[in-house]
């Protein structure tokens, strides 16, 4: 389809349909008026009888007349114009548009088009004037493009499609856009369609001229002898030309889909160097940096790059542009620059951040160590006061190392400061002076260390070295009191057997023996902190333990604290000491009430760790496993900062006198340290606390024998008779036989024989190992059980039990101690059977486990 391309606008428009013009005159309305009243004069001098007939003939010709116009009106043949129709400025606006212009009514017919519609779809006369899908829908370039406005016409849509109808005869095609719009808004209007018709070429043209250039410009960009790259404000690559992708070895594709970042071809912290340009707005500012660039085989090359940077009014940075020269030729050909390349690698690849300043503390020159720090310091990058790096408190001590550098004094010593920032952070500054400086310039060297890990490593070092040894103590303490304990509530048991309790002094005896059990109580909870206690572990379902718990804890915490618990899915096993367990959960639930005085809400919540979210948690310590967590929290009063790393210390409290004995964390530490778990505090004051328990997760073997009764021993077969609990009553705890009984302490070991004795039982008393081996001698085959303590001179019972046993394999063996019993079961034998009775313990404990072990086969 051709058509010409110059509009004709000397052509008068054409309007399919077009109304006759219309004009009207005020003078004829008046004349005509004025006619009228004339007539009724007249008629007024001829009189009424004479004027009537008159009268009513002009009547009835204006009725007439009225009733004509009223027919006329409805058939059509009269129609009431809007005046600003007929506005000549207005009609030649859209007959002389250069626009092709035309309106087509619901049948499709055109109703309306100018010269331009006319000249543009090749129409010589209003008879030849088409619609837009009878002039393109022949033309299978465009017939797809006319059919989706036509159908924007029929909804009523405003729709713009840009075509190109091609020439005949090898003549150059065009390119037309096409519009079309309902004519209005109203729902007569909107059945009308507005098509508009412009002859584009030209722009098209244009268009494809800029692009021609922009591609030769590309180009020559990319095949310039230098890179170049963009960087967009998120960090991301947006262009990178062909000469820098060669040099780092990457497909030109593959950056340009947007799959690098800025970090991914710079090495070490250059990132920060450029990331670190003080914004000014509106301005655009050029930096040079020597760095190095990442290669895609990790390899490096030293470019120097010049990095154009423009931030907006609001002083936020825009796309960069960036020139690199590489100046890896320099390392072959010039030494100098050879030279220089390496001290800006030494500079900026060193872990110390370095920087120069001048007397006020201003930085002068720093390397991307210390932009980095910086950033993670959060400074403000307008920011080039060294000090503003610097904690307020200790800012004083830098200013002072510096001044001595600026007058010239050499050994300045280093300082170790507190950082700027949210998190605490340390950092050692070493200054140095700078030779013949002058007073505006560069007067020190800063170089500067982050000494946080090391502090914290230092830290953690301490206080478990602290913790150890108030743990031996303790556990030393501990023994001790047990022997001695063990002597009072034996002699105590004497004087209640020997008294009635209607006797006055019955009451003060039993007085003795409940101190004495609160004393025991004290005792196995410093064994506990030293984890020196005995645990009977076996595989527990943590959910179950803690609904069991709940009846107690609610009893324990009152009715102003609300307990939630909250059970994770499907929670691992875990192997731990079911009664120790629970008094690890009760100490703390305890803990928790008495931080909410006023009442408050406890949340005990457990859930599984795997050794992937372990890995990624921030408490230290604690290698990454699997682990079951429980999570005991509170709303109270917190825990302060300056105490949060004593409150597992024994003995320690923040309660008042008399409401507490300061163990009850310790035995939580203690117990969920020797369990093989992990125990981790947060807490901020006013906002509660909140203690974090990771027990590591059971993996039965295939072939795991069931497990035994909490009363079963360890795998030597050790068995242990509580000491807060009475054994269970016997009709008779009266026995037969010989006993050997060792023990170092001379008075427990005369109570313990007297009370076998009093049992019936034959006693040989030994002071150590080495007597009780001459005993076994004279009593060869007589001895049927040894009762042993574990640690005394010369021979202790490990090494007891392993000479006996070499003697007489079938010898009976009961160990007394107030040690655990993992404490020395390590240095017995495998597969060596024997009983454990902890210290303290009472007669009828002792007679009880002596006729419990004597009754076994042998």
């Amino acid at each position: 389809m051709t058509a010409e391309t110059d509009h004709d606008l000397t052509r008068e428009p054409i309007a399919a349909h077009e109304p006759s013009p219309r004009s009207g005159s005020i003078a004829l309305v008046l004349l005509v008026a004025a006619g009228l009243v004339a007539v009724a004069v007249g008629l007024m001098t001829l009189g009424r009888a004479q004027a009537q007939p008159y009268i009513l003939g002009i009547l009835a010709v204006l009725a007439m007349v009225g009733l004509f116009n009223l027919f006329a009106f409805a058939a059509g043949i009269i129609r009431f114009v809007d005046r600003n129709l007929d506005d000549p400025v207005m009609g030649r606006i859209a007959d002389h548009a250069f626009d092709g212009l035309a309106v087509t009514d619901p049948r499709g017919h055109v109703v309306y088009s100018n010269a331009a519609y006319l000249t543009l779809t090749g129409a010589t006369g209003p008879q030849e004037v088409r619609p837009v899908e009878r002039v393109f829908i022949g033309n299978p370039d465009v017939s797809e493009a006319v059919f989706r406005l036509l159908k924007a016409a029929r909804e009523g849509k405003r729709q713009q499609e840009e075509v190109r109808i091609s020439g005949h005869d090898g003549s150059q095609g065009r390119w037309l856009r096409m519009r079309v719009r309902p004519l209005g808004t109203g729902k007569r209007e909107a059945k009308y369609a507005v098509w508009s018709i412009a002859d584009i070429t030209r722009d098209r043209e244009r268009q494809e001229d800029v692009f021609q250039e922009l591609q030769h410009a590309i180009e020559y960009l990319d095949h310039a002898p230098c890179g170049f790259f963009s960087v967009n404000p998120a960090g991301e690559l947006v262009y990178v030309n062909a000469t820098l992708a060669n040099w780092l070895d990457y497909d030109l594709a593959e950056i340009g889909s947007g799959g690098l970042k800025l970090t991914d071809i710079v090495s070490g912290d250059g990132t920060s160097l450029l990331t670190s340009i003080v914004a000014v707005p509106g301005e655009v500012k050029t930096e040079v940096f020597d760095i190095d660039l990442r290669m895609r085989t990790g390899k490096t090359m030293p470019v120097r790059l010049y990095h154009k940077l423009a931030f907006g009014a609001d002083g936020a940075p825009g796309p960069s542009r960036t020139l690199v020269i590489s100046r890896a030729r320099d390392e072959r050909s010039d030494p100098d620059r050879a030279a220089e390349v390496r001290f800006m690698r030494f500079f900026d690849h060193t872990p110390m951040a370095i920087a120069t300043v001048d007397r006020g503390g201003n930085v002068v020159r720093a390397n991307a160590r210390y932009a980095k720090l910086g950033q993670a310091l959060g400074l403000d990058s307008a920011s080039k006061s060294i000090f503003r790096a610097v904690n307020s408190r200790d800012r004083h001590l830098l200013i002072a190392a510096i001044n001595q550098a600026a007058e010239g004094r050499g050994d300045v010593a280093p300082v170790e400061v507190a950082l700027e920032g949210t998190k605490e952070r340390w950092g050692q500054f070493f200054v140095t002076p700078v030779d013949e400086a002058e007073h505006d310039t560069e007067a020190a060297i800063v170089h500067m260390l982050e000494t946080t890990e090391r502090r914290a490593l230092e830290n953690q070092i301490n206080q478990s070295q602290k913790m150890e040894t108030v743990g031996q103590l303790a556990g030393g303490i501990a023994h001790d009191f047990n022997n001695v304990l063990s002597a009072i509530m034996m002699a105590n048991d004497f004087l209640l057997n020997a008294h009635k309790p209607t006797d006055p002094s019955f009451q003060d005896i039993m007085q003795i023996k409940q101190n004495a059990t609160r004393a025991a109580t004290l005792v196995r909870q410093l064994l506990a902190f030293s984890r020196r206690q005995t645990l009977r572990p076996q595989v527990l379902d943590l959910g179950d333990a803690l609904s069991d718990l709940a009846m107690l804890l609610r009893r324990l915490i009152g009715e102003k604290v609300k307990q939630e618990t909250i059970h994770g899915r499907d929670l691992w096993p875990v192997k731990v000491d079911v009664s120790q367990f629970e008094q690890v959960i009760v100490n703390l639930a305890v803990n928790a009430r008495d931080a909410m005085p006023d009442g408050g809400k406890l949340i005990i919540r457990t859930a599984n760790v795997s050794a992937e979210q372990a890995a990624k948690l921030a408490y230290k310590g604690m290698p990454a496993a699997d682990y079951v967590r429980i999570e005991v929290a509170d709303t109270g009063t917190g825990i302060p900062a300056d105490i949060r790393d004593k409150i597992f210390e024994p003995f320690f409290s923040t309660k008042e006198v008399g409401k507490g004995t300061g163990l009850g964390l310790s035995t939580v530490y203690g117990i969920v340290k020797q369990t093989g778990g992990f125990i981790y505090v947060d807490s901020e004051p006013g906002q509660g606390t909140s203690f974090n328990i990771f027990l590591p997760r059971h993996h039965a073997e295939p072939d795991a024998q069931l497990e035994q009764p909490a009363a079963v021993g360890s795998p030597n077969g050790a068995k242990e008779t509580a000491p807060a609990a009475e054994a269970k009553p016997r009709t008779d705890l009266t026995g037969q036989g010989t006993i050997l009984l060792v023990e170092d302490e001379e008075g427990l070991r005369a109570l313990n024989a007297r009370g076998l004795r009093s049992r019936g039982y034959t006693v040989v008393e030994a002071e150590n190992g080495v007597e009780a081996m001459e005993v076994l001698e004279e009593h060869s085959g007589g001895i049927d059980l040894v009762v042993s303590d574990v640690v005394m001179p010369e021979m202790d019972g490990p090494t007891l039990l392993k000479a006996m046993r070499e003697k007489n394999p079938e010898i009976k063996f009961i160990f007394v101690s107030g040690y655990a019993e993992d404490a020395f079961e390590k240095s017995l034998p495998e597969g060596q059977q024997f009983d454990f009775l902890p210290k303290p313990f009472t007669l009828s404990q002792l007679v009880a486990a002596v006729k419990e072990t004597m009754a076994k086969a042998g």
